[in-house]
């Protein structure tokens, strides 16, 4: 495939994927927790360190082997066919279908909120309410961003990078309008919340909310292939749109405090809605309505796009279906991977209703492979010590280390704090070894 994203768009891949509805929702789980200003800032500020160290880490291995698939080829590089194929098996199968099928349905819900939309609430007639008008326009828009990416990168990230401006404006105009609110006050930075778990405990579970609003940076690797002057464009596009990130939460995060004060934070259930019902009446609750339904609509683009690579590169590779790796003569996208990524978000979309809490159960396959991708900067630095890096993560080994452990840490977390979803998620795994024993039997796997 063809390198036609440049560092702009790479950045917005970054950014517009990063920023979906986490930070309109999870302030209110944060103060909840934390119980004060203080502690919310400091879980923001350590999460976003956290996240900064974990693309640190990612843009050495980016830039030193900037191919299609990301995690997939750094894992198989360092680890060997069956790790790096129990990740494409995951992302496959259920996260990034998954992720689609959630995102789409928390869009469909937000834009329901307007009353000329809340037919969407409303079963289609003729299907004995066994389909609702949300689930249609859902799948809609699944296949309308499929559509997108299958007529190429270059397009795709043209509408990332102009739909991210679009949403970092948005985002802009509410902390704006937030802080000009005469009722506002910054005696609401010292509030706090009776009856928060507060303390060690309080922070550590702010810090996992914030951990959750960061996710997402890793998915310009999956696009590496596809990026103009890697060596430069990725490094650059990972840390400066993660530090982005990190000031629009932040900022975001100050507005709807100096307009709520702790209580009316964690009592409501998406705190920049009521900031700005409080500050422009329904108007400003349907603006936000907007900005939200905007910025998940961006993120499905970023997920739609870095989903579909790693089947692709794994097919090439001979460790998946051979029709995964045709590239569109005319096009040049990865078709059959789109296509299909799309059928799978289709039919999750149709059991949705029933089987939400399914895509829990990526959680703990996601911070798995997180720390399994982090440590193989080390088993490169030890395998291949000459080989050519644009860009080394400073502060080796200490801060690829911390992120190490602090994704083992939050993988102990989510296992102990979801024990039945995690023991689910780990067969989900599992269940790939017969596939790739399958493909095995038909395909010779090759080397890069």
């Amino acid at each position: 495939m063809p390198r036609v994203l440049g560092s702009s768009q790479a950045a917005a891949i970054v950014v517009g994927t990063i920023i979906g509805s986490g930070i309109f929702l999870v302030p209110c789980e944060m103060m909840r927790d934390a119980g004060s200003s203080s502690l919310v800032y400091l879980a923001w500020i350590v999460g976003g360190l956290l996240s900064l160290f974990g693309a640190m880490t990612y843009a050495e291995l980016s830039a030193m082997m900037p191919y299609a698939g990301g995690e997939y080829v750094y894992l198989r590089g360092a680890y060997g066919d069956t790790t790096s194929f129990l990740y494409m098996w995951t992302w496959f199968a259920v996260a990034k279908p998954g992720t689609i099928a959630t995102m789409t349905t928390g869009l469909v819900r937000t834009l329901a909120v307007f009353p000329a939309l809340h037919f969407l609430h409303d079963a289609v007639p003729g299907l004995h309410g066994m389909v609702l008008w949300s689930q249609i326009a859902a799948i809609t828009v699944a296949w309308m961003l499929t559509g997108l990416n299958y007529i190429g990168a270059q397009r795709a990230g043209n509408f990332q990078l102009i739909f991210t401006i679009l949403k970092a404006a948005l985002i802009l105009v509410v902390v704006a309008v937030c802080f000009a609110a005469p009722g506002g006050s910054f005696s609401n930075f010292s509030t706090s919340l009776p009856g928060a778990s507060k303390g060690m405990s309080g922070f550590m579970l702010a810090l996992i909310a914030t951990l959750w609003a960061y996710d997402g940076w890793s998915d310009l690797t999956a696009v590496a292939g596809e990026v103009r002057n890697p060596s430069r464009s990725l490094p650059l596009a990972l840390i400066g749109g993660l530090g982005m990130v990190a000031v629009l939460f932040m900022a975001t995060n100050a507005a709807i405090q100096y307009v709520l004060p702790a209580q009316a934070i964690a009592a409501s259930e998406r705190p920049a809605v009521t900031a700005l019902s409080l500050v422009a009446g329904p108007r400003g609750a349907g603006f936000v309505a907007i900005a939200m339904a905007i910025s998940i609509f961006v993120a499905i683009n970023g997920s739609t796009m870095s989903g579909a690579r790693a089947p692709f590169a794994a097919a090439r590779d001979g460790l998946f279906f051979r029709p995964f790796a045709r590239i569109h003569p005319r096009f040049h996208s990865p078709s059959v991977a789109l296509l299909v990524q799309g059928g799978l978000a289709t039919v999750f979309l149709l059991l949705l209703n029933r089987f939400e809490q399914f895509f829990e159960l990526t959680i703990f396959a996601e911070w798995l492979f997180y720390a399994l991708t982090a440590s193989t900067v080390f088993v490169f630095r030890r395998t291949l010590p000459n080989q050519p890096r644009p860009y080394r993560v400073w502060g080796y080994p200490i801060l690829p280390a911390i992120f190490l452990i602090v994704a083992a840490v939050v993988l102990v977390y989510s296992y102990i704090g979801n024990l039945r979803g995690s023991l689910l998620g780990t067969l989900l795994i599992l269940a790939g070894l017969p596939v790739m024993w399958l493909v095995r039997r038909h395909h010779r796997p090759t080397t890069r």
